[in-house]
């Protein structure tokens, strides 16, 4: 090679260099200022950081700017804006809150406007936005954060800050509830079975059933007016019924005065009396696909009273009968109601005016929604737990 050629190769190997320096210079350049900065610990929401308890509302907007839910912090708690200050679910608020405080910035993604709807986080302004806008307030400034589609992997979420460019992927679950409804404070009552003493139910058509036991301990519910001649279903049939108050959670709810019982008063009604005490009233009726409900529960001294002397009378006897523990060995501890009667008369009667205080406070004044299983429960008569006639015919055949 001679002189002027190795100039030549020289040349254009600077040359080369310098292109490479230019276009990773203008790389650079076009990379959001945000990718080249965040630091390995970024989270999505640093506001939120150490500042959840400031949180007074959060809201969640999806596609059109349709508001979805607005929880908010008052005197009475958390709140659903959207169906008349009801009662929110204080767990669901709190850990979604958790989630958003610890959201790490993982990967940053597309900043091109034209590219945001493969992620799911474009403006909720538009019709067929996929996304939702969350919104919080109280932390000094609104913080707003398009959460777009989960990862494929499953365990982070596309995101974007309302107003900056540049989209991310972030770590954990956060897309929101969109069912206004799953924000509500679910649970109305919670009284097993074991102690319900009586379920009398009247039906719109004049129908009347009762179910009932005898004692606490009874392992199934009796069947009052039984028609001669016909039997029940099984000696099972009318447990149903009395299951009603246990696990009792709303679908949704409305102010009372949004939802009144038909004006002709055909309406379903159940009264519940357990053996401590407690009654829980309720007026159901159907509308459309809906099944509504009025609860009223109530408190009867006198049965409590009677109740709590049995238990204690039989706690007593139990304690007494216990054989004497060998020599040398601690003498076992009596329970409260031994030890103090007093005390746990008292202990007795605060947790089920507490009980009776949370119905209450969950169902006076609103108009609660229940789901299809517990209003069939209280749509029945005599006749739904009774043998079909057909099958008698058949088996007096038989025999």
């Amino acid at each position: 090679m001679n002189h002027m050629n190795q100039k030549t190769v020289l040349g254009l190997g600077v040359a080369a260099l310098a292109a490479i320096a230019i276009a990773a210079a203008i790389t650079s350049a076009r990379k959001p200022a945000s990718e080249a900065t965040r630091p390995a610990d970024a989270y999505a929401l640093p506001e939120l950081r150490d500042h959840l308890n400031d949180v007074k509302s959060l809201s969640v907007t999806g596609a059109g700017n349709q508001l979805v839910v607005t929880v908010e912090k008052g005197d009475k708690g958390w709140t659903v804006k959207e169906r008349g200050g009801y009662a929110a679910d204080v767990g669901k608020v709190r850990e979604y809150l958790t989630k958003l405080s610890e959201a790490k910035l993982v990967e940053a993604k597309t900043s091109n406007d034209k590219r945001y709807d493969d992620l799911g986080v474009g403006d909720v302004g538009e019709a067929g936005a996929k996304g939702m806008l969350v919104a919080l307030d109280g932390l000094g400034k609104p913080v707003q954060l398009i959460v777009g589609s989960i990862a494929t992997r499953g365990d982070a979420t596309f995101v974007r800050r309302a107003g900056d460019k540049q989209s991310w992927l972030a770590r954990g679950a956060l897309v929101p509830d969109k069912n206004t409804a799953m924000w509500l404070a679910k649970t109305i009552a919670d009284v097993p079975a074991t102690r319900v003493k009586e379920v009398t139910l009247t039906r719109p058509d004049g129908k009347r059933l009762r179910v009932y036991k005898d004692g606490e301990g009874d392992a199934n519910f009796k069947v009052a007016d039984v028609p001669k001649g016909r039997e029940l279903s099984s000696e099972f049939a009318a447990n149903s019924v009395g299951t009603t108050l246990a696990g009792l959670n709303l679908e949704d709810v409305t102010p009372a005065a949004q939802a009144a019982p038909p004006a002709d008063g055909k309406v379903n009604k159940a009264s519940f009396v357990t053996f401590d005490g407690v009654s829980v009233a309720i007026e159901a009726w159907k509308d459309g696909e809906k099944h509504y409900a009025r609860i009223v529960p109530s408190f009867d001294a006198a049965a409590a009273d009677a109740a709590i002397a049995a238990a204690q009378a039989k706690a007593k006897a139990e304690f007494d009968a216990k054989p004497a523990p060998a020599e040398g060995a601690a003498k076992p501890e009596p329970p409260l109601a031994v030890s103090d009667p007093a005390r746990d008369k008292e202990q007795r009667l605060k947790a089920l005016g507490d009980e009776v205080a949370q119905i209450n406070a969950r169902t006076e004044g609103w108009t609660i929604v229940l789901p299809q299983y517990k209003f069939a429960n209280i749509d029945k008569s005599v006749d739904d737990l009774l043998k079909p006639l057909e099958e008698k015919k058949a088996e007096a055949k038989k025999k």
